[in-house]
């Protein structure tokens, strides 16, 4: 599609060039989605990441909710932070080294951990 098409379609400058980068990106060989799901999670993260607009975070994202990935423990996610500061009775979040030590002990299970600690936030919300 042009970029003035997807503009139109409600896209941000920067969403347009991220798709427009992924698509470049699977049309020169350069990225295979189609056999993507066969990767390790590292593997899968460091190809992701080189598309623009997409970093770690986003990666993760896609091991748990698309690939179903279930030892993937995004540590700088802020949600994530804040149910463990939730579930240990913490004064502050802890920081992502300090999670990604917690949540040792919950490998190979680490997704079902992230799941549970989101849940843990919108429990203590009240939603």
């Amino acid at each position: 599609m042009p970029p003035r098409s997807l503009r139109e379609a409600g896209l941000s400058g920067a969403k347009q060039l991220a798709l427009t980068d992924l698509a470049d990106k699977v049309l020169a060989g350069e990225l295979s989605l189609r056999s993507i799901s066969r990767l390790e999670d590292g593997e899968v993260i460091r190809q992701l990441t080189t598309v623009r607009g997409i970093g770690p975070w986003s990666a993760q994202m896609f091991l748990i909710f698309r690939l179903g990935r279930l030892d993937v423990l995004p540590s700088g996610d802020l949600g994530v932070q804040e149910g463990l500061r939730i579930l240990d009775g913490l004064e502050e979040r802890p920081s992502a080294s300090d999670l990604e030590e917690r949540g040792a002990c919950w490998a190979p299970m680490r997704s079902v951990a992230t799941w549970t600690l989101y849940r843990v936030v919108d429990e203590a919300r009240g939603s």
